[in-house]
């Protein structure tokens, strides 16, 4: 028998990297779809890595707060074309660092995430650092089962699969 109450019930969650790359809405439509059939809900993390660049104090900080202001409004956005197609309301999670350092985070953080969705890059470079990182160096280590979206596939493909 569980902890949980029915009033507070396991929700399996699908945490997707939110970041300004094509593929990414990929991987947000597949995590949103399947969360709606199966139940669950999604957490979208922004992760504002730090500018290669150090500025003064005073140029970061304003830097800083630009880039939480565009990553609030683009989860905003995100969130009402989500709540409009499947009628899930998605968590947020912004962070500051380094996106694989973050995502390993947020896992550890909250035990109700079951799967990852990332998005491959289509391009012929490969797919992308943070897929080659978490599926190729972690894969046997990782703590939850990674799901890889090719990032070319249409919008009808990803509702087939969903």
């Amino acid at each position: 028998m569980s902890d949980k109450t029915q009033s507070d019930p396991v929700r399996n969650k699908f945490l997707v990297v939110v970041d300004e790359t094509p593929e990414c809405m990929s991987a947000i439509r597949f995590a949103c779809r399947r969360a709606w059939h199966v139940g669950g809900g999604v957490i979208l993390l922004y992760v504002i890595e730090p500018p290669e660049f150090q500025h003064w104090m005073g140029v970061e900080q304003a830097m800083r707060e630009e880039a939480r202001e565009a990553a609030e409004e683009r989860l905003q956005a995100l969130a009402e074309d989500i709540r409009n197609e499947t009628t899930i309301i998605p968590e947020f999670a912004i962070r500051d660092g380094y996106q694989k350092e973050e995502v390993l985070a947020l896992i550890e953080e909250d035990p109700d995430i079951r799967i990852l969705v990332l998005a491959a890059s289509p391009d012929t470079g490969g797919p992308g650092p943070l897929v080659k990182s978490l599926v190729g160096e972690m894969s046997g280590t990782f703590a939850i089962p990674i799901t890889v979206v090719p990032g070319n596939l249409t919008t009808r493909q990803l509702d087939a699969v969903t």
